[in-house]
């Protein structure tokens, strides 16, 4: 698998830091103003916590209707509960994934009292045809997680998607979501494929990563250079390196969110304000 020319970096990208749930600290990296930009994906945060106090209170029942969540846990236990019913363990390596449809009410809470607690959470949009579908949820263990190692040693983990012939864990029709953990051996090199009409991004958690030329620090996202001439990318690493390559196809559909809602109208926000007001959401 040879990339003729690989993506360059736009843009790097710098989190916020705050807390959400009942206080737990975070960096949000993918913030509303770069949702168009980043098309299909809404939000990404960063959690990387030792100290129990920045993350014991977890987030406990929240609603969310009109899109996906994606929560990936590299160390930690997380305890999943929803109004369907579902409840599930999410721990170090496992993946869940919740398409929250037409409306879900959830809490994730720490199954831990002390030790690090890292992760990162990734929404993901619905089309407008999919927004009101049922609820659905589906925890993946680390086993259940596909990987390979590549002729040069980079060991890459498929959540979604498929990389060099292997089928990720979740595969989606509309937004063809790419969700690639890459753990990149000193002097490793690791190419990809890419449409060129994919949005893309590139997320350091440790080390630090060449693009195109450009250096990616730790704790960074890159926001990868939409290209019609390029396939791919390639990725460099001076150091060992561990990032996340997150890809998808853009849904190109109006944008209305208002906090844990996201629709297409206002119309359809102030309704689904009215839903879990009445608690009609996750009927």
């Amino acid at each position: 698998m040879t990339i003729q020319k690989s993506r360059t970096v736009e843009t790097l990208v710098e989190g916020r830091a705050t807390s959400d749930g009942a206080g737990v600290k975070l960096t949000r990296v993918l913030t509303g103003r770069l949702q168009q930009r980043l098309d299909p994906f809404l939000m990404l945060d960063a959690f990387a916590n030792e100290h129990a106090d920045d993350y014991i209170g977890g987030f406990p029942d929240h609603p969310h209707r009109g899109f996906e969540t994606v929560t990936y846990m590299i160390a930690g236990r997380m305890r999943h509960r929803d109004s369907s019913g579902n409840e599930g363990l999410l721990q170090n390596g496992g993946m869940q994934w919740m398409t929250a449809g037409r409306g879900v009410i959830h809490s994730e809470m720490p199954e831990q009292e002390g030790g690090l607690m890292e992760g990162f959470q990734l929404w993901l949009n619905l089309p407008a045809k999919d927004k009101m579908i049922p609820a659905w949820y589906r925890d993946f263990p680390s086993e259940a997680i596909p990987q390979l190692t590549t002729p040069g040693g980079v060991t890459v983990r498929v959540l979604a998607g498929e990389s060099h012939g292997v089928a990720g864990a979740i595969q989606r029709t509309a937004t063809a979501p790419l969700y690639l953990d890459l753990h990149l051996p000193a002097g490793s090199r690791f190419e990809q494929p890419l449409p060129a009409g994919h949005n893309a991004f590139v997320y350091v958690y440790r080390g630090e990563a060449t693009i195109g030329g450009s250096t990616v620090p730790v704790r960074r996202m890159a926001i990868l250079a939409n290209d019609t001439q390029a396939d791919g990318v390639e990725i460099e690493s001076g150091a060992d390196t561990r990032l996340l390559l997150i890809a998808g196809q853009p849904l190109g559909e109006p944008i209305a969110q208002y906090g844990p809602f996201v629709m297409n109208t206002e119309a359809e926000l102030q309704q689904a304000i009215s839903d879990y007001r009445g608690g009609r959401l996750a009927e």
